[in-house]
């Protein structure tokens, strides 16, 4: 496995990390999450990235991980998940919003989610479902620009680093959110949509990134693997990925090796620290450890799918999160 520098944080990471979701939301067998794990452990891969919305994702890694753990650096996020109300947070953030309704004030943060009380909840949260005493990059999931400028959130996970539970901060978006986050200059880390069917961030956000020395995360490296259907997907999440596929019309987007070119024009990214797959398949896992090893595409072909990108794409083809 390919090693890189994560900016400037000191980290040393393999280009292809493990995406945690999937065994989240697919209530994965435990034994099951063990192969993966312990594949990617022999493999040299050694980031695993979750979250606390993703079901039970941490949980599952946390258990799999005992007499482990300082094998691998763990990235999770807060945000988007709330505390219940059987928790003082939930509790008191529910009360705080029903008394502001009362007196005909609005909410402040949009979502009880992105409360400060709420991601502080979040954190330590995170660190029992982990079984851990640090984080080593904790990243707010994808707030809005308008929170992120409020300040507050940020200095959440800044007070979680002074106390040592977690010992980097990052933010994970698109778009001019993520703009923000990187020009306000208080992350280390961004995590971003890079692939095949998602570039703004190589104009928009990447540059930028680089040059403040970020580490630099790219999510759904492989497009959300659409080649598999022939039909537009159910999901509706993935309606945008598919349908601009069918404008861009790739001469390779049909062949056997798509798989490959999709994950290596992703780890060809100038600056791309490590490219999060996701995946509760063990052949599609050793698949793609195999691609990360075989290293970048050349450079001609990597051009050509930016001129593609560039020819084809419209102004509303914006990162997904």
């Amino acid at each position: 496995m390919e090693i890189r520098a994560f900016g400037r944080t000191g980290m040393q990471v393999g280009a292809l990390g493990f995406g945690a979701a999937e065994i989240g939301w697919e209530n994965t067998a435990d034994h099951t999450v063990d192969t993966l794990l312990g594949e990617a452990l022999e493999s040299g891969l050694n980031v695993i990235d979750t979250a606390a919305m993703y079901s039970s994702s941490e949980e599952k890694i946390g258990r799999s991980l005992r007499g482990r753990r300082n094998r691998v650096f763990l990235f999770t996020k807060c945000g988007r998940h709330l505390a219940p109300r059987s928790s003082s947070a939930g509790f008191l953030v529910r009360v705080h919003r029903k008394l502001r309704r009362s007196t005909g004030g609005a909410d402040e943060y949009g979502s009880l989610a992105w409360d400060p009380r709420v991601l502080e909840w979040n954190i330590e949260q995170s660190l029992v479902r982990l079984k851990t005493d640090r984080i080593d990059l904790i990243q707010l999931h994808s707030c809005s620009e308008e929170i992120l400028r409020r300040g507050e959130v940020i200095e959440v996970l800044q007070r979680a680093r002074q106390a040592g539970k977690v010992c980097h901060i990052g933010y994970s978006g698109d778009g001019q959110a993520a703009l923000y986050a990187i020009r306000c200059g208080h992350f280390e880390a961004l995590q971003t949509s890079i692939n095949v069917a998602d570039q703004e961030a190589l104009d928009l956000t990447v540059p930028l990134a680089r040059r403040q020395g970020m580490g630099l995360i790219a999510k759904r490296p492989i497009a959300n693997g659409l080649w598999r259907n022939v039909q537009r997907p159910e999901i509706s999440g993935l309606h945008a990925y598919w349908d601009r596929l069918q404008e861009l019309r790739y001469d390779w987007w049909r062949d056997q090796r798509v798989c490959e070119t999709a994950l290596r024009f992703t780890l060809s990214v100038p600056g791309v620290s490590t490219a999060i797959v996701g995946t509760t398949d063990l052949a599609q896992f050793r698949q793609n450890v195999k691609i990360a090893a075989d290293g970048t595409m050349d450079k001609d072909q990597f051009d050509a799918i930016r001129a593609r990108w560039k020819q084809v794409a419209r102004p509303d083809w914006v990162g997904q999160f």
